[in-house]
């Protein structure tokens, strides 16, 4: 993944708490784990673990436009900001479970710094 396509990836994400990406339904086994690293994150205050899997929808693996990357990632910031003072994030997330406020900006917090910090940006 290069820096772009990071940038693409993260905005794709914020999209899932905006509703508007839906990931599919996950093994019962795969939502524990992903409960439980939800709240190791909260315990411990690290970061999204190094090569946890990433849902097909949410991986970017083509060129794209940088500039326009982006403008996308910001704009969807910005909804996303909105959304949370509006407090109209969803209630669960298909990998970590019954969802607060709260988690959703922790988790996309956590998640959006774990890719900048990766390209140095």
């Amino acid at each position: 993944m290069d820096v772009c396509q990071m940038l693409m990836h993260c905005d794709l994400v914020l999209q899932v708490a905006l509703r508007k990406i839906e990931l599919p339904r996950i093994h019962l086994l795969f939502e524990t784990i992903g409960i439980l690293t939800k709240l190791e994150m909260y315990v411990f205050n690290n970061g999204i673990p190094r090569n946890m899997p990433t849902f097909q929808k949410l991986i970017v693996n083509f060129e794209c436009d940088f500039d326009e990357s982006k403008t996308n990632l910001l704009k969807t910031l910005e909804e996303f900001r909105e959304a949370c003072e509006n407090r109209k994030l969803p209630d669960s997330h298909r990998l970590f479970g019954n969802m607060t406020e709260k988690d959703w900006e922790f988790l996309e917090y956590k998640h959006l710094d774990h890719h900048l910090k990766q390209f140095n940006v």
